[in-house]
């Protein structure tokens, strides 16, 4: 500001800068350390130390970290289904539904929404859908994915999403892996973040919602943080069943009926359906048909063959063969249940396979004994397929 030409008026520092100055004590900002507990044999006061500190918590601090994040509170187990870390938060939520109906052995799973997913195009934002896998399993066999939501970090999906031929024994062992991924047509999809879900936590018939903050991806149990509280109980029990003898890559799913007939004097196998088969071909799918073989079978004469689905992983074949054998013979029989992709002009690829007998274990010796027990009953049940070829099917790979 100016008076005459040359002359200059005083104007203070306040005014200069456009400060509105509040008259009144400065406060001094209180560091983090305020905020957190000090223990220690020099911290007054004993024991009591942590109760005076907790006392001095600031709101925001004892907030929990659903109402921080706006998070719709689950009907039961919020402590367990949500996560507070910072890094996690900047990742993203994700809400869905789980629930198991054990009537049909099926998992249903609701992917809802998500929100304030990571940006990870250039345009800022990202374009996500949703992976599902059951671990532990081949990973490719049971995956279920969400269609693509463009251009957005708050997308909202409303699938449905079903596991078929997930058993009890299934819920009690195995976790639910749900990725949320942003997809690239240019070049490869990029990971946003993950949930792990332990089936346990679920109850038969009772939906249960969740919605959680993702997590950086798991490489491995000796990258465990603390922070992973939610899946640490889970990677110390894969690591000692990686360790343990036995173990058998998944290959997917059967559903199979017995029935022994007093009246026809023999057993009824029903093959009904498959379910997440592994991919065998370059295209992602497989020709599957199903081989069934009741040994010992000295006069090999007990094969049958189901007709070839043509590209699927969840093929339904509902054909049922017939086995004359007096019911005190059949329970010294094994029946040998392999499942094949069918190829043209070079030897066919084994996908999985289950024995159902006297020497089975779990499910499938269950399965076989109940069909002795109740004749005339037909006697439903789904078995996991497994990479473990029955000794006498590895020299009978062709159709």
């Amino acid at each position: 500001m100016r008076g005459r030409r040359g002359d200059r008026m005083a104007i203070n520092i306040q005014e200069h800068m456009a400060i509105n100055v509040c008259p009144g004590p400065i406060r001094p900002i209180r560091q983090i350390s305020d905020y957190f507990p000090r223990r220690g044999p020099g911290l007054e006061g004993g024991g009591g130390g942590f109760g005076e500190a907790a006392a001095h918590l600031a709101p925001l601090a004892l907030a929990p970290p659903a109402a921080l994040l706006g998070a719709t509170t689950p009907e039961e187990g919020a402590e367990v289904d949500s996560y507070d870390s910072d890094d996690t938060t900047a990742l993203g939520t994700l809400e869905f539904d789980l629930l198991y109906d054990q009537a049909s052995c099926t998992l249903h799973c609701s992917i809802l929404r998500a929100k304030g997913l990571k940006p990870m195009d250039f345009n800022g934002l990202a374009d996500p859908y949703v992976k599902l896998h059951l671990l532990p399993g081949a990973c490719k066999a049971n995956k279920l994915k969400t269609k693509t939501q463009r251009n957005t970090l708050n997308p909202v999906w409303n699938e449905d999403l079903t596991y078929s031929g997930i058993t009890v024994d299934d819920i009690t062992h195995k976790v639910l892996r749900i990725s949320v991924c942003d997809e690239d047509k240019l070049s490869h999809n990029e990971f946003i973040g993950e949930i792990r879900v332990p089936l346990r936590r679920l109850k038969p018939s009772q939906k249960k919602h969740f919605n959680i903050c993702l997590e950086r991806q798991l490489a491995s149990p000796s990258s465990m943080s603390a922070a992973l509280r939610g899946i640490s109980c889970y990677l110390k029990e894969l690591e000692q069943a990686e360790q343990g003898p036995g173990l058998l890559e998944e290959r997917g799913r059967i559903l199979l009926s017995l029935s022994y007939s007093s009246r026809r004097r023999g057993l009824l196998v029903g093959i009904l359906r498959c379910a997440h088969l592994a991919a065998m071909d370059v295209n992602g799918y497989s020709d599957p048909y199903v081989k069934t073989y009741l040994r010992p079978d000295v006069d090999k004469k007990s094969k049958h063959k189901t007709r070839v689905k043509k590209k699927t992983l969840n093929p339904e074949f509902n054909e049922e063969f017939f086995y004359d054998m007096e019911l005190s013979t059949l329970a010294t029989k094994t029946l040998e249940v392999t499942v094949w992709d069918y190829d043209i002009g070079k030897s066919n690829d084994f996908i999985g396979g289950v024995s159902l007998g006297p020497g089975a274990r779990g499910e499938a010796r269950k399965h076989w004994s109940d069909c002795l027990q109740q004749p005339d009953a037909a006697l439903e049940r789904w078995h996991t397929l497994t990479s473990q070829l029955p000794p006498a099917a590895g020299a009978l790979p062709s159709a």
